[in-house]
């Protein structure tokens, strides 16, 4: 027959570590019970336990005054009805049990779990208040929680936490869900901390320090040293009697009672009037004054006999005769340093009174106060209401986290009695000032963990474009006649370079705008790869000319000079080196960039197929001093009228046609795999990379004899241009913006020699690293380029075999439009070239573009690309 396997017997006494150790192990299986109750079953629990600790709110307020011989027994009836009514209706509808907080449109789910076994450290002052407190919170969060009782206390906490339980488990919680030492020791309290999974301490600093030394996650207070200031604006009557009503609420055991109150000198001799009027006793300067300072400090530390006794008690202790009825010892005093005994937390109704001449003074000695001894608990301040400058004053110079206006200081620092949104608690977190985890009150937030599940959501896409384009052969004189009969413009300043300028290009604008009576006048200093200092030329003319409306005309360099000074001119104040600072998402980057057409309205109008950049919210700046190439990229930047009119393309010289039309390609490459293309972008790349393998070489052989040629590519540039407007670019362009800013390689060039291999590179399966963007969810580019190329015409059994045709059939148009093999080929020189490589590489990979890739890079394999492109292998 089998033997019954014999339970393991909990102690009902604990005394010994062996006993706490298994009374612990049986508390942790009845927690693990305890956490699957439902939200129902704890709210009941926690509900009939605060009854029943309410209810033995007079008994309970007895022992603690009968075992600790401190307080009063009417207060603590008042501490222990407050734990146990305060606590339960500030949390009877929290959620503590499963989801409390979910949004399914983000995809996200907040889950409280409990901690687990919470050690309990309760203090002598407030034994069984802060025993029913913590015992509350614990039970609404489904922990367990042990007690380490003060010695001087140990039987009325005991009772308290034994009220609980009971009821509790009457209600349906776990047997032992709370215990207690029955002999406290420093041994056991030490176990207790180091074997609990998180530690509630209240007491004094070096019970504290422990608790923060255990190695467990701690919930402590500091000590408080509450400096009241009571200002020349403030009602005295109301501050002299909130003060007493506070300091001797349970004989000033509340830790956030007032220890010293500064007086304004102006009204200092009516609120000492009022204090004794109200029944406080100022000691005399002298003998009276210095029997109570060696009492209630002995070799700097309180004397622990002090805490908890009436006024009159100390005085006698002190052998000083005072009035039956007094409530305070007030000590008129002068030092605010720490070697002033009244300048310490007394725990008891002794006050400290200081004059000052003015505020200032006044928020300086309680600063001192605070700093020698309350850094982060409580501070307090007596003042007219309307008197807003000093209530800021005075909260910007306390370090405390609980600043009291007009408030009782105990009764205000627990909460939730006289300002109703402060969370009521017997422990009071003090911050790092204090040396504290926590700098609020504590409540049943602090003893959940939080499980966040977080499910997958694809960022919102946007497609944004310029609020009108317009495209066909002559529209421009068309388009541009709404500046005058429909937007009522009067002045424009035109940016272009000085051939479209000695060429006649700027001509048919300048004559339609004096059809219109629009003033105009024009700079056309801009140069290829225009630089900051040019921007910086062009906006002082337009900020001499004011003008309402700004027309760029031109390829890239042109729009993206005229988008910088129209940045300048309607923010001076703007930093270039804010506005060039990269980012990972453009919604959240950490610049925002300033509103733009407050002052001007923006057109662009090409002259060459290539850059796209009158529908794009980019602009391209070389900063002539540094020689660095900065892609500026928001959406503010977005020119107001795009004006694509092929007229204005017809001349573009073959060199210019080839460049220019393989930048468009890259586009449309580059954006059709970025991480950030969309359905919205990816046809308009598709139908670009079509309209330029079908168009640029007859435009770049025939020019404008094939005007038809000519328009179809400045379409696609507009295309190709919105399509990575939105999506962005990638690598290629991040290296080959390098490749011009240190080897002067134009950028239609640079993109070409890059091309094909950037395209194997990001067309490996198994790349080195992906990138990062929540609607990518895989490497797919291989795919990506291969629906590219059957789209254009290439054939394949696989997507691979279709990805070869494609390279194929770009480096034959390469080869059509006179591009190079190679970077050295264009006249590169190879030392120089690898003496910057290290150099082009970092700055490629900082640049904007990158971040886009489908295939984030490293560095070195960066610098392999450039070296296999500059090579030609």
């Amino acid at each position: 027959m089998a033997k019954k396997k014999e339970e393991a017997v909990v102690p009902t006494f604990i005394d010994s570590v062996e006993a706490l150790e298994a009374k612990m192990k049986a508390m942790r299986e009845a927690q693990k019970v305890f956490a699957t109750y439902t939200q129902e079953q704890v709210d009941k629990i926690f509900f009939e336990a605060a009854m029943a600790a309410n209810k033995m709110r007079i008994p309970l307020a007895k022992m603690a005054v009968e075992e600790t011989g401190r307080g009063l027994v009417e207060d603590k009836v008042i501490k222990n009805h407050y734990a146990a009514e305060y606590t339960y209706n500030a949390y009877k509808h929290t959620k503590t049990c499963g989801v409390f907080e979910e949004d399914k449109a983000y995809g996200i789910k907040k889950i409280a779990e409990p901690v687990g076994l919470v050690a309990a450290v309760i203090p002598t002052t407030n034994p069984t208040s802060t025993a029913i407190f913590k015992t509350l919170i614990c039970l609404k969060t489904r922990n367990a929680i042990i007690i380490s009782p003060h010695p001087a206390a140990k039987k009325c906490t005991i009772e308290a936490a034994k009220v609980v339980l009971d009821a509790a488990v009457k209600a349906g919680a776990p047997e032992g869900i709370i215990g207690w030492i029955d002999a406290p020791s420093l041994e056991l309290t030490t176990t207790v901390m180091k074997d609990s999974d998180l530690i509630l301490a209240t007491g004094g600093p070096g019970m504290v320090k422990s608790a923060y030394s255990s190695g467990k996650p701690a919930v402590g207070v500091g000590p408080g040293n509450t400096p009241v200031i009571i200002d020349d604006t403030a009602d005295i009557k109301n501050a002299v009697n909130s003060i007493i009503h506070s300091k001797t609420f349970d004989n000033g055991m509340i830790c956030a009672s007032e220890q010293s109150v500064t007086v304004l000198e102006s009204v200092y001799e009516e609120v000492k009037k009022e204090f004794a009027y109200r029944g406080c006793y100022f000691l005399k300067p002298g003998e009276e004054l210095d029997k109570v300072r060696k009492t209630i400090i002995i070799d700097g530390k309180l004397n622990n006999k002090i805490p908890g006794m009436s006024a009159v008690k100390i005085a006698e202790m002190a052998g000083v005769k005072v009035p039956a009825n007094t409530k305070i010892l007030i000590g008129e005093v002068e030092s605010v340093d720490i070697s002033e005994e009244f300048a310490h937390e007394k725990l008891s109704p002794v006050l400290a009174m200081y004059k000052a001449k003015t505020f200032d003074e006044a928020l300086e000695k309680a600063e001192k106060l605070v700093a020698d001894g309350g850094y982060g608990h409580t501070s307090a301040l007596y003042i007219d209401p309307s008197e807003t400058e000093k209530i800021a004053k005075h909260s910007a110079a306390m370090k405390t986290c609980r600043i009291l206006i007009n408030t009782p200081s105990s009764q205000g620092g627990i909460g939730d009695l006289y300002n109703f949104k402060l969370a009521p608690s017997l422990t009071l977190g003090c911050g790092s000032w204090g040396g504290n985890s926590v700098s609020e009150n504590v409540g049943v937030k602090h003893l959940i963990n939080i499980k966040t599940v977080a499910e997958r959501r694809e960022n919102m896409l946007w497609f944004r474009t310029p609020e009108k384009i317009y495209f066909k052969k002559g529209c421009m004189p068309v388009a541009l006649d709404e500046l005058g009969t429909v937007m009522h413009k009067k002045k424009a300043f035109i940016v272009t370079d000085s051939f479209l300028y000695q060429n006649g290009y700027v001509k048919p604008i300048e004559e339609k705008l004096d059809q219109m009576g629009i003033k105009h006048t024009c700079f056309y200093e801009v140069a290829p790869d225009p630089t900051l200092q040019c921007a910086q030329k062009g906006v002082e003319q337009m900020r001499a000319f004011e003008p309402d409306t700004i027309i760029a005309l031109g390829g890239g360099s042109a729009m993206d000079a005229g988008k910088i000074m129209w940045v300048m001119y309607e923010h001076p104040e703007a930093d270039f080196a804010d506005m060039a600072m990269d980012f990972m998402d453009i919604r959240k980057r950490v610049f925002t960039f300033p509103k733009m057409g407050e002052k001007a309205y923006f057109v662009a109008i090409p002259t060459s197929s290539g850059t796209g950049s009158e529908v794009t919210p980019f602009a391209i700046i070389t900063d002539a001093t540094t020689g660095v190439k900065w892609p500026i990229a928001d959406y503010e930047l977005l020119p107001d009228m795009a004006i694509v009119d092929v007229d204005n393309m017809m001349t573009q010289p073959k060199g210019l046609t080839s460049a220019s039309g393989i930048d468009v390609m890259t586009h449309a490459i580059e954006s059709f795999v970025s991480i950030m293309a969309t359905d919205f972008t990816k046809g308009l790349s598709m139908k670009a990379v079509k309209m330029v393998f079908e168009n640029l070489p007859s435009a770049y052989e025939n020019g404008a004899k094939d005007p038809k040629a000519r328009e179809i590519m400045g379409n696609a540039s507009c295309m190709a241009g919105m399509a990575f407007a939105n999506a962005f670019l990638g690598l290629n362009h991040s290296m080959a913006h390098k490749l011009g800013a240190f080897h002067h390689l134009p950028h239609g060039i640079a993109n070409a020699v890059l091309l094909t291999e950037v395209m194997r590179y990001n067309a490996e399966e198994v790349p080195t690293r992906m990138g990062t963007f929540s609607q990518y969810q895989y490497p797919h580019a291989l795919a990506d380029y291969a629906e590219l190329g059957r789209y254009a015409g290439c054939k394949g059994n696989t997507d691979k075999e279709v990805f070869e045709n494609f390279i194929a059939k770009l480096e034959e148009l390469k080869e059509k439009i006179g591009i190079k093999k190679s970077i050295k080929e264009y006249g590169i020189d190879e030392k120089y070239f690898l003496d910057t490589l290290d150099e082009m590489t970092e700055q490629a990979f900082n640049d904007q573009c990158t971040g886009a890739n489908p295939r984030y890079p490293l560095m070195k394999e960066m610098k392999e690309i450039y070296l296999k492109c500059y090579y030609g292998k």
